[in-house]
């Protein structure tokens, strides 16, 4: 099974937000956005700091190597 990415994830929620902002949204639909809304965001936030611990720590190894 391929890993989701980022991009896709950020799309699907963009495409979330963007319904959830028009006045025709069903309301029995409402919950169900949300939920996968704030699936997609705790997806998003630690593909953040994955990203963002893999980043210090290559530049902590180009600090020791000088």
């Amino acid at each position: 099974m391929e890993e989701k990415k980022y991009s896709d994830a950020l799309a699907e929620l963009e495409q979330i937000v963007a319904k959830m902002q028009t006045q025709d949204v069903d309301i029995d639909s409402l919950a169900s956005m949300t939920s996968r809304a704030l699936e997609l965001l705790k997806f998003c936030k630690a593909r953040l700091l994955k990203t963002d611990e893999e980043v210090r720590k290559c530049l902590e190894e180009l600090s020791g190597a000088q």
